[in-house]
């Protein structure tokens, strides 16, 4: 019997997601030892972030990994939702959080694009490291724009493969045979456009080098 195309689509949808997040958890502790690449950048991404937190802060972190980004803002805000899809990351971020004396972040196995929809629940919601690996990002932005109180801010940092030809041509190679999550490739000023799209205004844009990751700031109107 032929397969109805929107059952056949959610069957590989969820494949595909089993498998990004069987890839995370096999790289779990060989992904928490590795070093920042740019510490001084990461650290400016830090304390611009937090020029938009304060105690009474409520925020969401999509793709939280182990954690790190998190724990750092913890100690400023009321409460953070961290979610990821593969336990194994969460594992480590749990215990991060426990050695740090950190209480105030709930652990969260979900994929980002399925975490339930909490209207204007946050002042900020962060997907670092996490847009170029979805495959729906633009419905993702309309969750998140959802999610988010008037005046909140969405902030990310996003590797724009698309600016960088080499890597567009190698990269596809890697995931496929699997040494590799499923990657998007998309340019900085795509990104923008579509952030727009979704009903932000982009406050702050900034990539630290040429092909680093670009750090966005968008608020929602």
């Amino acid at each position: 019997m032929p397969c109805d195309p929107h059952l056949c689509h959610s069957r590989r949808k969820r494949g595909s997601v089993m498998s990004d997040a069987k890839f995370w958890n096999r790289m779990a502790r060989r992904y928490a030892r590795s070093p920042v690449g740019d510490e001084e950048a990461y650290r400016a991404k830090l304390a611009k972030t937090q020029e938009f937190l304060g105690p009474g802060s409520e925020v969401l972190e999509l793709g939280c990994g182990t954690g790190t980004t998190a724990i750092h803002h913890a100690p400023i805000v009321r409460h953070i939702d961290c979610v990821d899809f593969a336990e194994g990351l969460l594992d480590i971020a749990r215990q991060k959080a426990r050695d740090a004396g950190v209480t105030n972040i709930t652990f969260i196995q979900c994929a980002a694009g399925t975490y339930p929809v909490k209207p204007a629940a946050y002042d900020m919601v962060m997907a670092h490291s996490l847009l170029h690996l979805l495959r729906d990002r633009q419905a993702l932005l309309g969750r998140i724009h959802d999610m988010l109180r008037p005046g909140g801010r969405f902030v990310s940092s996003t590797a724009c493969l698309g600016d960088n030809r080499l890597l567009s041509t190698v990269l596809p190679l890697g995931s496929k045979l699997g040494l590799l999550p499923a990657l998007a490739f998309f340019t900085e000023d795509e990104l923008i456009a579509e952030v727009e799209a979704a009903g932000f205004e982009v406050e702050h844009r900034w990539t630290p080098k040429p092909k680093a990751a670009m750090f966005l700031i968008a608020r929602k109107p």
